[in-house]
């Protein structure tokens, strides 16, 4: 099993393409999948973790209509994602909506969270970490480690 971690600042290209690091990429495999996360966040999964994700969503009883506009909002920003020849991809519109990168934010942040990837505008990642510091030590004592 590959394992995601550390923080990686890259840049948003002019076509509104990035490239996940090499060291990264790797561990994605073939045909993996953005889908909005939480806090303005983009999340990457390898195609197997979103298979995993997609089995367990499926299992949801089609009459408990709160737990199925959850699957909705969830299964309906999932898109398995294409590198052009040179490792780049497209942000789309709708994924530079959800993670608030406006016109101007070209900096961002790829970040590695155990068995996914997260990608931020680095504004928004910037504020969450500033924060999470402050109180290290505490949230540090609630890790089940």
């Amino acid at each position: 099993m590959t394992y995601f971690t550390g923080e990686y600042v890259h840049q948003l290209d002019a076509k509104n393409r990035i490239r996940i690091p090499a060291k990264l990429r790797k561990g994605l495999g073939e045909g993996f999948y953005f889908a909005y996360g939480p806090n303005h966040s983009i999340t990457v999964y390898t195609k197997e973790k979103m298979e995993q994700i997609l089995e367990q969503l499926g299992a949801t009883k089609i009459s408990d209509i709160q737990a199925q506009n959850r699957v909705r909002m969830f299964s309906r920003t999932c898109v398995q994602v294409e590198e052009d020849n040179q490792g780049r991809i497209v942000l789309s519109a709708e994924f530079r909506r959800h993670a608030l990168i406006e016109k101007d934010d070209k900096d961002l942040v790829i970040c590695g969270m155990v068995n996914r990837l997260e990608i931020w505008n680095k504004k928004i990642y910037d504020g969450i970490i500033a924060e999470a510091e402050n109180n290290f030590d505490e949230g540090f004592s609630q890790l089940d480690i």
